[in-house]
């Protein structure tokens, strides 16, 4: 599977990540999903609506969840416009762009899923992965559009 974004997509994740250091933010890719790609259409930025049960110790900063309102929404809002969700984006803070367990345990087959790795507050890197047929995260490859005249520095696209 491909990914195909543009960068000011890719700007969007960013600042939505640096925003929400030391919590991980999360958010929704609504776009054109074929046998080949994920093609991201628009970037939805979404609450974290993680809440650790009182036996957990994790938290916002270390966990994600998207309300299913919010899922809900996306998914009539994609609808109406004919796209659909094909992916969801979501940072990990001061850890690198690979999932975790967690995020493994919780991800669903033919999604692409970014991950910003966001350090002491500024983004520093990027990835996008998708579960093969075992259910284990691949990297996946990324396709964007050069913008005449600039360079992106990170990630994998």
């Amino acid at each position: 599977m491909v990914l195909k974004l543009d960068p000011f997509q890719i700007q969007a994740i960013v600042a939505h990540a640096e925003s929400t250091y030391p919590e991980e933010c999360c958010g929704l890719l609504l776009g054109i999903a074929d046998s080949t790609s994920n093609t991201v259409v628009e970037v939805q930025p979404v609450e974290n609506n993680w809440s650790a049960e009182p036996a957990e110790s994790f938290d916002k900063t270390r966990r994600y969840e998207i309300a299913p309102q919010s899922m809900l929404a996306a998914m009539r809002e994609g609808r109406d416009r004919n796209l659909t969700i094909v992916g969801i984006y979501h940072s990990h803070p001061d850890n690198p762009a690979v999932p975790s367990e967690c995020d493994r345990q919780l991800a669903w087959q033919h999604y692409s899923y970014v991950i910003m790795s966001v350090e002491q507050g500024v983004a520093i890197d990027w990835q996008s992965w998708s579960l093969d047929d075992t259910h284990q995260f691949q990297p996946e490859e990324i396709w964007m559009p050069p913008i005449a005249g600039e360079r992106m520095s990170m990630g994998n696209g």
